[in-house]
């Protein structure tokens, strides 16, 4: 068994629960407030943020791998910098979400996409971490947050068996 912030993890232990917050906060703190609120309420253990920013996800950039396909319902966005941008949480909220969070009992974690989201994770003392599948390859992230000493959480969707075992 491991501690997943004031949480154990393993045999003996419940089932660990976690709502996505991700950008469904539509751009709003206290809607983001609420989601937290939300998933405390329907029986959630943790909430997970994402940690980026448009410039450290993708390039802003009007060149054809950039933008979004009429087909998509994202569309309206045009690029995907404009998608991430709109879609981010926005660093200064995380101060706050974390102790809303930590205040009803919630543990509270991210992903992040860049060493400098680590880096800012940990003077929240957050207390783990998930890779996404998209990063899954992303060797200085990953070596980032081995740093910590904190459990870890990686996504494997997007990746082979070949990125797994370069991952661990």
């Amino acid at each position: 068994s491991f501690n997943f912030g004031k949480l154990k993890i393993g045999k003996k232990f419940p089932s660990l629960i976690v709502a996505e917050m991700s950008g469904n906060h539509c751009g709003s703190l206290k809607r983001a407030i609420q989601l937290i609120k939300a998933a405390k309420k329907s029986g959630a253990d943790a909430i997970k943020l994402q940690t980026y920013t448009a410039d450290t996800i993708t390039l802003k950039s009007n060149r054809r791998d950039f933008l979004i396909s009429k087909k998509s319902p994202w569309h309206n966005k045009k690029s995907l910098w404009n998608l991430y941008k709109y879609a981010h949480t926005p660093w200064h909220w995380h101060q706050k979400l974390f102790k809303e969070a930590r205040k009803i009992g919630l543990e509270i974690f991210s992903s992040p996409f860049d060493e400098t989201a680590v880096d800012f994770l940990e003077t929240l003392k957050c207390c783990a971490y998930k890779i996404a599948s998209s990063e899954i390859n992303h060797i200085p992230l990953l070596k980032r947050v081995s740093l910590t000493k904190k459990p870890v959480i990686i996504s494997t969707g997007l990746a082979s068996r070949k990125d797994i075992d370069l991952a661990i």
